[in-house]
């Protein structure tokens, strides 16, 4: 028969709840490169009497839904590794290093997804052209310029709560490594024959002599 499989004793849920911790502000930069990378609008096209017409509809509900789905992957990649950590001595230390990689490997084509994403919204992310100025609320490319910098300030923000994190671990392990007070041990009995004195006390009237 084969042996089962036993996971390693937990060693604390500290990993795991600085993981869920950086996953909130790493959700949020992977939702906005998830959405600069894949949204697209539908696009109709028929020909008219004389050209090519063109209408851009909003993206279709199968799109956002995969969005959003791409965007949760990194998030719950980083709670798995915060789980596995648990179970491992230095795992907060291993937290905190994934949630950095996570951040700069989500951020590393940003720059070419935003150009991408200016190119498919042609008339601006509202799809509504700036000829009409009572309605249209971004001109091309200027939501993607505001998504592009709330990406890289999140992703900053995520590296950040990971090197406190660790810095805070680091600080406790020292002071309770070098800076701990001990605890007060009792010095063994003195082990010497001690002599003791003859007992003084005097009979009292009535007591039988000895």
């Amino acid at each position: 028969m084969s042996e089962r499989f036993h996971l390693p004793p937990s060693r604390g849920k500290g990993p795991l709840a600085i993981a869920a911790f950086i996953a909130i502000p790493l959700f949020f930069t992977s939702l906005m490169c998830s959405t600069l990378a894949q949204e697209k609008p539908r696009v109709v096209q028929w020909n008219g009497k004389h050209k090519l017409i063109t209408l851009w509809h909003n993206p279709s509900n199968a799109t956002e839904a995969r969005v959003w789905l791409w965007a949760l992957v990194p998030p719950l990649v980083l709670v798995l590794i915060g789980w596995i950590c648990t179970r491992i001595r230095g795992g907060w230390y291993i937290v905190c290093l994934a949630g950095i990689v996570e951040a700069v490997a989500v951020t590393n084509k940003l720059d070419t997804w935003t150009r991408h994403h200016t190119q498919r919204f042609k008339l601006g992310v509202d799809l509504i052209p700036a000829s009409d100025p009572t309605s249209n609320q971004y001109n091309p490319g200027e939501w993607e310029k505001l998504a592009h910098e709330t990406a890289i300030s999140l992703s900053h923000w995520t590296i950040g709560l990971s090197l406190v994190a660790a810095g805070v671990m680091g600080g406790l392990y020292v002071r309770r490594r070098f800076f701990a007070r001990k605890p007060y041990v009792a010095p063994p009995p003195d082990e010497t024959i001690s002599v003791h004195a003859p007992d003084a006390t005097q009979p009292t009237v009535g007591d039988p002599a000895s």
